[in-house]
């Protein structure tokens, strides 16, 4: 098997690629799983992993190569929005066949290519996060491999009905944009990092406020890390503050979710399993 990695969003150093190509000389000796970076992942370009023309043209090179069976998001950060409407039109059947794992900045093209139809989109471990923790890079690789159950977000094996999972403030972003995909039906899956909680409330009230959300069969929330500070403090929990717009919007509100910006972040593949 060989594995496309691409940078779609911020800079990504070739330090980190040189420690995930060592993880998997370590862990995957034999050489039955090959991950290869694009060259551009490594660009620089102010924030970004290189322009946005030079990402695009990364990520369609790798989707459409059929020498690679899967496509690797190398990071998150902030730029996917940027290339994703330009870099859907230009995918061919050999794209729609490949698994796409990644979250968080990623979920921008991960809810573009599910709208497209594309039937093994995931969110999950990333590139980057294979060098942090074993258990996270099996996990990764073993959804990339075979789709492997085990990778699974829990629910998942009791609940039958299509899911998908995304960063709230990503989610939030897309609504209402052409990328936003049907969700009607689906156990919308949230989790957050690096948020104060009065915005967590404001991206859960817009949320929860729209027409085609109000049309999901429910929601669970993982877990909202690295919260910034309140001054005064909020005064409720990130579990509270997404029960209240449930209750509010008439959202199911489903409990917890293993998902989330750290090392117990599971695999949920979007739609029907």
């Amino acid at each position: 098997m060989k594995i496309g990695i691409v940078n779609a969003s911020s800079r990504f150093s070739r330090e980190r690629a040189d420690a995930v190509h060592d993880w998997f000389a370590a862990n995957v000796p034999d050489g039955a799983v090959k991950v290869v970076f694009h060259p551009a992942s490594f660009g620089k370009h102010g924030h970004f992993g290189g322009d946005d023309a030079s990402r695009a043209a990364a990520f369609v090179e790798y989707a459409n190569d059929p020498r690679l069976d899967a496509v690797w998001f190398a990071r998150g950060g902030y730029g996917s929005c940027r290339i994703a409407e330009a870099v859907l039109p230009q995918l061919t059947d050999v794209a729609r066949n490949k698994r796409y794992l990644g979250y968080s900045d990623a979920g921008t093209l991960l809810a573009g290519l599910y709208k497209a139809g594309f039937p093994q989109v995931a969110h999950g471990p990333m590139a980057s996060d294979a060098v942090r923790n074993d258990a996270t890079a099996w996990r990764a690789l073993n959804w990339l491999k075979r789709g492997d159950p085990a990778s699974w977000e829990p629910s998942l094996n009791d609940d039958p009905r299509p899911a998908v999972a995304f960063n709230l403030s990503i989610l939030d972003a897309l609504v209402g944009t052409a990328l936003e995909p049907d969700l009607t039906g689906h156990v919308l899956m949230l989790e957050d990092v690096s948020e104060p909680l009065y915005r967590v409330d404001r991206m859960m009230f817009h949320l929860t406020g729209q027409a085609s959300i109000r049309k999901v069969a429910g929601i669970r929330l993982g877990r909202v890390s690295d919260i910034v500070e309140n001054d005064p403090d909020f005064g409720l929990t990130p579990e509270e503050i997404v029960r209240y717009w449930c209750q509010r919007s008439g959202i199911p509100y489903l409990g917890a979710a293993d998902i989330g910006h750290d090392r117990e972040n599971k695999v949920v593949p979007f739609g029907e399993r």
